[in-house]
């Protein structure tokens, strides 16, 4: 991104470079160096179209394996001169000097522009820091200095995200987007759900969305209350489709926001199908689900090597002998696996009951975790004999996630936090 006064076309003394967007899509490009530094390059020029041919006496893994999968052509040599034949592109990002200033003189002579990474001002071209968004390709030049413009990429690509800086020109497409908003920590939402978001003219909101992410909306948007409170008021699916429909009906574009992940007892694909019936666009966020990112966060993986070789999610919402059960628990219960329950606490006596009764040991390791990914979050420790108790005792209250297996006693990467621990393992 180069910055010039309206006065002017000179460029800034700091930074004599021109910015300019080149088409590399099928046109070969060489890279000289298969290292680390060259490896960071290869994703942008693959991304691109480019035909790439990664000359270099050893390689990363990485490189090795773009290379098998036809991404690129790699020849473990020397560089030689006449390596830049036929090249519109080159780099040259090897440890040494020499080399790279070769590789330079050889592209200087065929007119071939070319990054020496090293030390950028020796070559002919300066690989921008580079982003994409929307659309749109981002590119800070900083003179060489790569940290600075990195940073204030990554700047202007997070005010991007969180609509502090916002495309006006882009046309508001009516429609609806179904967006898992994570676990509850605003900043684990997306990237994709976060720029969304910030384009909406109306958000319907679940209980478990995360709140900070409707103060960041602006005055003019719609916000509705489509919380599903546990055992208390919820606003009826049908009332919910009717929203995101006549929405987007309406000309608006429709967020749908949604804590954990939309398909993970969620009720999003039911969204789906009625938008879909009623001819409404639709398209689908992925969050980052609660069941396997909240016992992460306080520690607990679903599975470790050696230890688990399966973990299965389970809806809470309806007792083990009630008829509209759908698990299968004895056949839950003789799983050696970790077992991830969600909706549960209500009921964790019966859900623990029949595990027992199916033949998990009562001395089984349990965690739960309310409030995970929050500043609030409480981590409880018991074992399947003892949890339903220590669930009333410490007055454990929905959202609240419940581990079940070998892993949930493990204590390793717990984080500093407010653990209660009964010390069973």
């Amino acid at each position: 991104m180069q910055h010039t006064s309206a006065a002017s076309d000179e460029q800034p003394a700091g930074d004599p470079n021109y910015l300019v967007g080149l088409d590399l899509n099928g046109r070969r490009v060489v890279v000289v160096g298969g290292g680390t530094v060259a490896q960071r390059r290869l994703g942008l020029l693959i991304a691109s179209g480019a035909d790439v041919h990664v000359i270099s006496r050893e390689a990363t893994p990485a490189v090795e394996g773009m290379a098998t999968s036809g991404q690129l052509t790699l020849e473990l040599r020397a560089y030689a001169d006449g390596d830049l034949d036929g090249a519109w592109y080159a780099m040259t990002c090897t440890d040494e000097p020499e080399t790279n200033a070769a590789v330079v003189e050889e592209a200087t002579r065929k007119r071939i522009f070319c990054v020496r990474a090293d030390n950028a001002r020796l070559g002919t071209a300066v690989t921008p820091a580079t982003a994409r968004y929307d659309g749109m390709s981002l590119g800070v030049l900083a003179g060489g200095q790569h940290r600075r413009s990195a940073a204030v990429r990554n700047a202007l690509l997070e005010a991007l995200q969180s609509g502090v800086v916002t495309d006006d020109s882009a046309p508001v497409t009516p429609g609806v987007a179904l967006v898992g908003g994570g676990p509850g920590d605003p900043d684990l939402i997306t990237v994709r759900g976060r720029r969304l978001l910030a384009r909406a003219n109306l958000v319907v909101a679940d209980r478990l969305a995360p709140p900070e992410l409707l103060a960041e909306l602006g005055p003019e948007v719609e916000v509705v209350d489509a919380a599903k409170i546990p055992y208390g008021r919820a606003m009826a699916q049908e009332a919910i489709n009717t929203a995101l429909i006549e929405g987007a009906k309406a000309g608006k574009f429709v967020v749908r926001l949604k804590g954990g992940d939309p398909y993970v007892f969620g009720r999003g694909y039911e969204e789906l199908e009625a938008c879909v019936e009623a001819g409404v666009p639709v398209t689908v966020v992925p969050g980052v689900t609660s069941a396997i990112s909240v016992p992460a966060l306080a520690g607990i993986p679903v599975t470790h090597r050696g230890v688990t070789h399966e973990f299965v999610v389970v809806s809470g919402h309806v007792a083990p002998d009630h008829p509209d059960s759908l698990v299968d628990w004895p056949a839950l219960a003789k799983l050696r696996g970790t077992i991830v329950l969600l909706m549960a606490v209500e009921r964790i006596d019966k859900f623990a009951a029949a595990l027992l009764a199916g033949g998990r040991a009562e001395d089984t390791p349990v965690t739960i975790v309310q409030e995970g990914s929050l500043r609030t979050q409480r981590v409880v420790r018991a074992d399947l004999s003892t949890v339903a108790d220590r669930v009333r005792e410490e007055a454990i209250r929905p959202p609240a996630i419940i581990v079940i297996g070998p892993t949930a006693g493990f204590t390793a990467g717990a984080p500093d936090l407010e653990i209660l621990d009964t010390g069973a393992r």
